[in-house]
C-alpha cells in the first residue's frame, strides 16, 4: 500500500500567530536575552524535562535542541512575545505531529512568572486551538502535564480540553522522578464550543 502524499504533507509549519496581549514567533537564537530573563525562576521548570538553566549557555541547549526537533519537523517551536513590550516572555510548541490521523499535542509550554494568571496563557492556548482546528483542520489536539502539577491541569481544564486519564510511570525527568503524565484533549466536534467559550474570555471581538 502506497503512503498518501497529502496526509504525509499534514502538520504545522512555523508561522506567527498575533493575539491581543502576544505573538507567537517561530523561536530564534534572537529570542535566547529575552527568553534567559524570562526562565530565571526556578519554579516555572519544576515541572519541566530539564533543569533550570542556570547560565545563558545552559538555555542556548535547549534552543538548540529545540531547533533540531524543528529541522526534523518532530516539533513547531515558538517563542512567546509580550505584545505591549515587544520582549519574549516564554516558549510552546506543536510536538508529537501525526500526519496520517490529522494530530497534533500543544506542550513545552513555559512563562515567566509575571505573566502568571493574566490572559497571556490562555490566548497562546486559543491561537494555537484556533490554527490546529480552522486553518490546519485537525482533529484532535492534546496536551499532557506532570499529574503532580495542579495549577497546569486546572489551566487546561479552563480553556475547555477534557481529561483523558494518566499514563503511570511516563517518563524519568531530570532529577531521576519518574513521572505520571495527565492527558487532555479537545478533538473536532468540540472545537466549536471550545473556542466560543475561549472567545468569551478573552473578549475577542
Amino acid at each position: 500500500m502506497t503512503a498518501d502524499p497529502a496526509a504525509a504533507a499534514w502538520g504545522p509549519v512555523p508561522i506567527v500567530l498575533e493575539g491581543a496581549h502576544v505573538r507567537l514567533e517561530p523561536l530564534t537564537a534572537a529570542h535566547l536575552p529575552d527568553l534567559f530573563a524570562a526562565a530565571a525562576d526556578p519554579e516555572i521548570w519544576q515541572y519541566l524535562p530539564i533543569a533550570p538553566p542556570k547560565t545563558p549557555n545552559e538555555l542556548r541547549a535547549w534552543f538548540e535542541s529545540a531547533a533540531r526537533d524543528v529541522a526534523n519537523r518532530v516539533s513547531v517551536a515558538f517563542a512567546t512575545v509580550a505584545i505591549a513590550s515587544g520582549r519574549a516572555i516564554g516558549s510552546t510548541r506543536y510536538l508529537d505531529i501525526r500526519p496520517r490521523d490529522r494530530g497534533v499535542e500543544i506542550g513545552w509550554t513555559w512563562l515567566a512568572r509575571s505573566a502568571w494568571r493574566t490572559p497571556v496563557n490562555t490566548e497562546c492556548k486559543y491561537l494555537l486551538l484556533r490554527h490546529a482546528f480552522d486553518d490546519l483542520g485537525a482533529l484532535r489536539v492534546q496536551l499532557k502535564t506532570d499529574d503532580r502539577n495542579r495549577r497546569s491541569k486546572a489551566a487546561i481544564e479552563r480553556i475547555g480540553a477534557r481529561p483523558e486519564g494518566v499514563l503511570r510511570c511516563d517518563r524519568v525527568l531530570w532529577d531521576s522522578y519518574v513521572r505520571d503524565s495527565a492527558y487532555f484533549s479537545v478533538v473536532h466536534h468540540e472545537w466549536a464550543a471550545v473556542k466560543r467559550a475561549l472567545e468569551q474570555k478573552l473578549e475577542v471581538a
